[in-house]
């Protein structure tokens, strides 16, 4: 089994249109489905909003930014499918999640990794990467509508 999702999209919008959505929180969490109004994102922070996504609406998303290198690459670490309310997840190992911009004909080529899954604790590794896989499959359709409307 992979240690990483991965997934690409094409575009039909300005890289600097793609940058914004996934960089400023407020557009991140139009998307994503997560409340970030009133939220930055820094490298070395954390950030922090409830999950609007229905069925999930108890979740607190959770992100510690790790790089901000403009137009073309953000990322942030978390714990993958940290869902259930009665867990402390703190001492996991997080996933990172990269999002790599690249100017395409066509617009804007996105590709969105999530690696680090053999660092989640066995037990509960196989269902956060199929969780996640599919979120993501999710999310790369949400981003795309977002900034094609």
């Amino acid at each position: 089994m992979s240690d990483r999702i991965e997934k690409s999209i094409t575009l039909r919008a300005p890289v600097e249109r793609v940058w914004r959505a996934i960089t400023e929180p407020a557009q991140f969490g139009d998307w994503f489905k997560v409340n970030l109004e009133n939220k930055r994102f820094v490298v070395g922070e954390t950030a922090r909003g409830r999950v609007t996504h229905p069925g999930f609406e108890h979740v607190v998303w959770e992100a510690t930014v790790a790089a901000i290198e403009p137009m073309s690459r953000f990322a942030f670490t978390w714990r993958p499918y940290a869902v259930d309310p009665n867990v402390d997840y703190s001492a996991e190992t997080p996933t990172l999640v990269e999002f790599h911009l690249t100017p395409a004909p066509e617009g804007t080529r996105l590709v969105i990794t999530e690696s680090g899954f053999d660092k989640v604790p066995a037990d509960r590794r196989e269902e956060a990467m199929r969780m996640n896989d599919g979120g993501w499959t999710q999310q790369i359709e949400n981003v795309r509508a977002h900034v094609e409307a």
